[in-house]
């Protein structure tokens, strides 16, 4: 079980170290809204750019997009999404507050909300559970007055099945391949909670893999290993990571196999991401409904027909939470207590922080300079701290997850002629120290943030 009240010091620590807000927080905030922060923006990319690499830079298969938010209508129609889009939602007669249904003990199989008592209230009396459309409309004017309504995406997978003839005709990939995005996505959630967890806007990293349908078993589990690959990659071990069959009755519409990963969160082993066999239900559906032929044409065969697709999906808010709810360790250094944050190197926001020993003399500060530029041109996330003495430096940087320090002192400008040109390098998780040369201290720094896998 995780600790008591973890994930209220994960938000805490988000807040006061700049990783993450509350949107709008002046304004007394907007449910289900969050802001990332200088250090949440950083780990962001950070995972982003691991995923981006690991799914699509680093094979030859995949083809990346960004396709547009807004989107005709129709797609939304073909999908499925206008019709089925929807969680089940009640109300509390006695105080108004409104819940998921099936987050509060009800079941669609039996669809009693009896003996269900409000968590606000305590009361048992409750409307009818409704079906409640998840997506967000808006509108697209037009010069002569007249509206169309459309909506924000509830996810980016349509992105890529409305493109695929376009991949098809651009590139003339053979099967299988795949065609990847990282994008926003939105869901007008009835109760958003847990922090990041469940939000009303969120990103998703994922692919939608083409293939014949003789192919999907072995492509299956090909996938389900590379989704756990990526979990190792990020630092999970395989007790942070449960897989969870979803059966008969439960899967999406398009859906023939599902697997949902989940993490190990504060509140319990949750859903990190997913990977879905979704047959060939969209492409036939968009060419039922937009007319455009979208088989794939076999080079060799020269036979035409609809692709079926697997879908691993990587939810991206939840996999910072879960970076963070891994990272986040209380000990003792010193006979202090202190929070470091253990995130593996190539993750962390800030990957050094360069430091003079003393900021009132200004032949260290001019010296740290020195270092702190020579560092930055090897790895740009790093960051000058002189703030407060060097022992309050490293506790703040070990707070926000930062690997190294690097600490300029009179040695390094010669007091002792045997450490001239040398600096201290402190070491997050232990804190030992190490006296090197600033150019072998650039050198471990720069390697060791490099994610080798």
């Amino acid at each position: 079980m995780a600790e008591d009240g973890l994930m209220e010091k994960i938000v805490s620590l988000a807040k006061r170290r700049g990783f993450i807000y509350q949107g709008s927080e002046i304004y007394g905030g907007l449910a289900g809204t969050w802001d990332y922060g200088p250090l949440g923006v950083a780990l962001k990319k950070n995972i982003e750019t691991l995923w981006w690499r690991m799914f699509v830079d680093g094979r030859d298969d995949m083809y990346g997009i960004d396709s547009a938010i807004l989107m005709n209508p129709k797609v939304w129609e073909a999908s499925g999404h206008v019709g089925g889009f929807s969680d089940p939602l009640v109300e509390c007669k006695k105080c108004h507050s409104r819940f998921r249904a099936d987050q509060i003990g009800w079941t669609e199989s039996n669809n009693q909300m009896a003996g269900i008592a409000c968590s606000v209230c305590g009361s048992s009396d409750w409307t009818e559970v409704k079906r409640f459309n998840m997506m967000f409309r808006t509108s697209v004017g037009s010069v002569d007055g007249t509206d169309t309504t459309v909506y924000l995406r509830p996810e980016t997978a349509q992105g890529m099945f409305v493109n695929f003839k376009n991949i098809i005709d651009s590139f003339h990939p053979r099967l299988p391949f795949g065609i990847a995005q990282i994008g926003r996505n939105f869901r007008n959630e009835i109760a958003p909670r847990d922090f990041i967890f469940r939000v009303r806007e969120l990103e998703i990293m994922e692919f939608e893999y083409f293939i014949e349908e003789k192919m999907w078993q072995d492509q299956f589990e090909y996938w389900r290993k590379q989704m756990h690959a990526w979990f190792a990659a990020l630092g999970f071990s395989a007790d942070d990571i449960r897989e969870e069959e979803i059966g008969d009755g439960d899967r999406a519409h398009y859906s023939k196999r599902t697997i949902d990963f989940h993490f190990k969160y504060p509140h319990k082993f949750d859903e990190i991401g997913g990977l879905a066999y979704r047959t060939d239900f969209d492409l036939k559906n968009h060419i039922e409904k937009s007319g455009e032929d979208l088989r794939y044409l076999d080079p060799v065969t020269n036979e035409k027909f609809v692709p079926h697709v697997l879908e691993p999906t990587f939810g991206l808010g939840r996999h910072v939470l879960a970076a963070m709810v891994k990272a986040f360790t209380e000990d003792e250094m010193g006979g202090e207590s202190r929070i470091v944050m253990k995130l593996p190197p190539h993750l962390a926001p800030i990957k050094a922080a360069v430091s003079p020993l003393l900021k009132n003399k200004p032949e260290l500060v001019d010296k740290a300079r020195e270092v702190y530029t020579a560092l930055k041109k090897e790895v740009p996330q790093i960051m000058w701290d002189d703030n407060g003495n060097i022992g309050k430096r490293y506790r703040r940087q070990d707070e926000i997850g930062t690997p190294f320090c690097i600490t300029i002192d009179f040695d390094t400008l010669g007091e002792n002629p045997e450490l001239a040109d040398t600096v201290t390098l402190r070491y997050r998780d232990t804190g030992e120290q190490e006296r090197l040369s600033i150019t072998d201290a650039i050198k471990k720094v720069s390697e060791s943030v490099k994610f080798i896998g």
